[in-house]
């Protein structure tokens, strides 16, 4: 669950109001700067993200396995959480997530993220990309997609689509905590607190 980078900054626009863009914008400006979608569509990319929502939104709440570890370098690293397969491992930064709980006091958004609320979304991403890393969930977010690389009669053959899954995982986050808005909206929050000109960035 990446905190800062410029997936969220495409446009490179500065916007006054974060909450002005909806949560299917923000992924497809996510899509749009992840490698191999340079020059695509943008309609195609706002329909393989709203397709991802969906998905991850409908994916059923399962129990993670994976171990959890708490860091104080997500600043630094400009990342929440992150989920690593072998061990079965969920990273949790701390710094980052307290910076997040301020930016959701501050900017009043506690309708939609709740005190504690950072840390369970992070998790249930985490969950979520678990569950597409190691289940039939992977293939079942393909064929949702419907990204066809090659057809054989009636047959076809579906395709990655790069950054669906992240998609995914934050639709799903949003959804089994009872968030107002997607980690999304959140995350580009942090990005313009800690990369801004003229701010200072935070990493003490």
């Amino acid at each position: 669950m990446t905190a800062t980078s410029d997936e969220l900054a495409a446009e490179k626009d500065e916007l006054t109001d974060l909450t002005a863009v909806d949560d299917i914008e923000w992924a497809v400006r996510l899509l749009s700067a992840t490698p191999t979608h340079e020059g695509r569509d943008r309609e195609l990319l706002r329909q393989w993200a709203r397709r991802a929502d969906e998905f991850g939104s409908r994916l059923a709440p399962g129990p993670s396995t994976a171990r959890v570890v708490e860091r104080d370098d997500g600043l630094r690293r400009m990342l929440i959480a992150r989920y690593t397969s072998r061990p079965p491992t969920v990273e949790l930064y701390t710094d980052t997530l307290a910076l997040a709980e301020e930016l959701a006091e501050a900017r009043g958004w506690r309708a939609w993220y709740p005190p504690g609320s950072v840390r369970a979304a992070a998790l249930a991403h985490e969950t979520a990309h678990a569950h597409l890393h190691h289940g039939p969930a992977r293939a079942s977010l393909r064929e949702a997609l419907g990204h066809t690389v090659l057809r054989l009669g009636r047959h076809r053959v579906y395709g990655h689509v790069a950054g669906a899954e992240e998609v995914a995982a934050h639709a799903y986050a949003r959804t089994v905590c009872g968030l107002g808005r997607s980690p999304l909206l959140l995350t580009a929050a942090l990005r313009d607190a800690l990369t801004r000109p003229g701010r200072e960035r935070r990493e003490n």
